[in-house]
């Protein structure tokens, strides 16, 4: 007999309230580190930012309020894998003509949270002044140890299993063919449900190309891509601090995180602030309860410690994996507000790559930052391959 699909259930989040008044006596009772008279951002998380921040969460923050609007999108939860994992899945309207599935891949330090905004334009472009015949159905899954999905307990999974599962997850929905996009982790999920999956991905979109991995001869790579290399390279010397303690010892850094909220946002914020279109203030990007709705999703979930070792999965995938060009069309969006931004010629090396745009503002957070722009961004790139996903 074939073995039998697993059922989605319907997810409802409900926190304790004895969760919340926990979270409030730890902020209450946060014990303030020294600061460098004007230090202000440069030697990480701004003091006086923070401890404004800190007390907005402790006495004025509305969780319940953030929670509600987030149990408005459609929620599930399915075993798959031997894990519990959750996602978003929002049906194209019915005003819409047929759709095309859509798997959305997020990234750090997120979660389902980061295309919160964008769902009803996906799902509903009519509504919201764009061509009804581009409607999505879109699914939006919370990576193991992310947001709702569960902690693996043993050895985490890196991209290429994540996306295994992304594939999976499909299948249980009754999606033969779809599309697929994400930026960060997602950016690499969305990559290798590319290469494992081609019969079944009609087109991958990307936000970026990810942090170089090169192991040929750099004579063969154009003054282009050797100048981004290096400029890459010397982005991780000065910021990629954080991404270096994830791979490496990444349970050091959660008990503290795990332990303290004004730790946990300390460590969110800076990215936040330094990978978002603000120029420097993050409340350009974000309100202060977008900010911590993002963190409080992180303390309640106790997903902190979980979500930083992907990055110490990741680091173990063997650099060929990484070397081999997708030959599914792609397409990006290289926001001009970003990190790390490659050139063509890179994106043309590693990947079919049939597309290619530099949105004029947003940042590595576009899909929250301006889900407008990121939205039209995905109506016109998967355009041309409606008719494959239906075939």
């Amino acid at each position: 007999m074939p073995k039998a699909q697993p059922r989605p259930e319907p997810f409802v989040q409900q926190t304790d309230p004895a969760a919340l008044e926990d979270l409030r006596t730890r902020l209450r009772a946060t014990r303030w580190p020294d600061a460098p008279e004007d230090a202000g951002w440069s030697l990480g998380t701004d003091l006086a930012y923070l401890r404004e921040l800190v007390a907005y969460w402790a006495e004025d923050f509305d969780w319940p309020a953030q929670e509600a609007a987030l149990a408005a999108l459609p929620r599930f939860r399915v075993p798959l894998g031997g894990l519990g994992i959750h996602f978003v899945h929002a049906r194209a309207a019915a005003s819409a003509g047929p759709s095309l599935p859509l798997v959305l891949s997020h990234g750090w330090p997120d979660s389902f949270w980061r295309y919160s905004k964008v769902i009803p334009l996906l799902t509903d472009p009519g509504s919201h002044g764009a061509d009804p015949a581009d409607a999505f159905d879109v699914v939006v899954p919370d990576i193991p140890g992310f947001g709702y999905s569960d902690r693996p307990v043993g050895p985490p999974l890196d991209s290429i299993a994540v996306a295994g599962l992304w594939a999976e997850l499909m299948t249980v929905l009754g999606y033969e063919r779809f599309g697929a996009a994400g930026g960060d982790l997602g950016s690499h999920v969305s990559r290798f449900l590319g290469l494992d999956h081609p019969d079944r991905v009609v087109a991958v979109h990307r936000t970026d190309g990810g942090l170089p991995r090169f192991t040929g001869d750099p004579a063969d790579l154009s003054p282009e891509e050797r100048a981004w290399i290096e400029s890459a390279t010397a982005w991780g010397g000065t910021e990629g601090a954080y991404a270096a303690i994830h791979r490496t010892k990444p349970q050091t850094a959660a008990f503290g995180l795990h332990d303290s909220p004004a730790g946990l946002a300390a460590w969110i914020l800076e990215k936040l602030r330094g990978w978002s279109d603000c120029d420097g203030d993050v409340e350009r990007s974000f309100t202060k309860d977008e900010i911590l709705t993002n963190i409080t999703l992180y303390w309640l979930t106790g997903t902190i410690g979980s979500s930083m070792r992907v990055y110490h999965a990741n680091a173990a995938v063997p650099p060929a994996q990484y070397e081999r060009r997708v030959e599914v069309p792609s397409g990006f969006s290289i926001f001009s507000g970003d990190v790390v931004r490659p050139p063509r010629a890179w994106l043309e090396r590693t990947t079919n790559m049939v597309r290619m745009t530099e949105p004029p503002r947003g940042g590595h957070f576009a899909p929250f930052e301006e889900p407008e722009i990121y939205a039209e961004e995905l109506r016109a790139f998967f355009r041309p391959y409606r008719t494959a996903a239906r075939g």
